[in-house]
């Protein structure tokens, strides 16, 4: 009887915390409309940050554990900023022309869907009526181009005429080559942009977006603007460096997760059996293979094989497995120990944020797990 009782109370406020999150949500919603409507970026660092600390602080007080206050709160914040991704202000005047080369695409149908909410007038060009591209363009102020990486500088270089004034930008993983193409293409504006994400994100709050400046930085300001009312932050970078950033961010990661899936199938493993028997961090690594064998594999292609230098880091790190390899042949755990501590000792303070972060992710993992 006395854990009936107790469990009907925590049933009671549990319909409580619901009720009380109904109700929050539809306030967000309240500000999501005013956030439209004067132009603000649906994500705020600096309130979400001031927010965080001032219930982590009430939370101590009421001999509340603060972390279990933040987990629930950025859940929270999630779920509002998702309630807000209805509508955006239109950071130029309402109705402006885009036009979305290969907006039947899948990351393509993303930036058109965030340009429609945000009241563009969007057009779209792909391979079924590139024969009007001209016409197409007309009155254009944005022509974004969102191809595939081995189409890209082809589709630039064929570009009909564009309004002086149009803006013309790519959403392509690579930026030296496709920058340098659109700077030949077109005498306007012309910026690079990469997405640092994927076309299954629910929003773009948080989201990074790789910018590289090409020409009249001034006339495609309200163009980055808009992407900051998404909620994006935006990363300034050299095209070039930025290429070398993504050799080892994208294709050289990708290129071993792609090996590594190929280790397991030559294995043969009973995946259920992993997963049972799997920790925290061992799930979510599987998870990430999983998940790159679960997309369309033209666009690692792209990656892996665009990457310039790409052939050259496989052959690096084949050379650093080589020696790990006979590091364990010769059962010396003197060298394996030492070569720990300097890979260890370049990491430096970065090892203790990247244990901080990651002991998050892996309690988000294990709170997933289903028996």
């Amino acid at each position: 009887m006395a854990i009936d009782t107790l469990r009907q109370q925590i049933d009671q406020l549990d319909i409580e915390l619901v009720e009380l999150l109904a109700k929050r949500q539809a306030v967000t919603a309240k500000v999501g409309e005013y956030k439209k409507q004067v132009g603000k970026p649906i994500y705020d660092p600096i309130r979400e940050a001031e927010l965080i600390s001032k219930r982590r602080e009430l939370a101590e007080q009421l001999s509340v554990n603060p972390d279990l206050i933040e987990d629930v709160l950025r859940r929270i914040m999630r779920e509002s900023y998702q309630s807000q991704h209805n509508a955006y202000r239109c950071m130029t005047q309402d109705r402006t022309k885009v036009v979305v080369i290969g907006g039947h695409g899948a990351l393509g149908k993303r930036f058109v869907d965030m340009f429609e909410r945000s009241n563009f007038e969007v057009a779209i060009i792909d391979k079924h009526n590139i024969g009007d591209a001209s016409s197409i363009v007309e009155r254009a102020k944005l022509v974004l181009v969102a191809v595939p990486i081995d189409k890209t500088v082809e589709v630039i270089a064929h570009l009909p005429k564009l309004p002086d004034d149009c803006i013309l930008a790519d959403l392509t993983s690579l930026k030296h080559a496709p920058l340098n193409a659109m700077l030949e293409a077109h005498s306007g504006p012309v910026v690079g942009l990469h997405p640092m994400f994927g076309p299954d994100v629910p929003n773009f709050v948080k989201q990074v977006f790789v910018v590289c400046h090409g020409r009249h930085q001034q006339e495609y300001q309200w163009l980055l603007e808009q992407i900051k009312v998404w909620g994006a932050v935006i990363q300034e970078d050299e095209a070039k460096q930025h290429d070398l950033s993504m050799e080892i961010i994208q294709a050289m990661r990708h290129f071993n997760t792609f090996v590594y899936g190929k280790f397991l199938r030559s294995q043969s493993p009973d995946l259920a059996n992993l997963l049972s028997l799997s920790s925290p961090i061992y799930r979510l690594e599987l998870a990430m293979t999983g998940r790159l064998f679960a997309q369309d594999g033209n666009l690692y292609v792209d990656i892996i094989f665009g990457a310039e230098h790409a052939l050259k880091l496989v052959k690096t790190f084949h050379a650093e497995l080589e020696q790990a390899i006979t590091t364990l042949e010769q059962n010396d755990k003197d060298a394996f120990k030492q070569q720990f501590k300097q890979v260890a000792d370049w990491f430096g303070d970065y090892s203790q944020q990247f244990l901080d972060e990651s002991r998050s992710l892996l309690k988000t993992a294990q709170d997933n797990r289903q028996y």
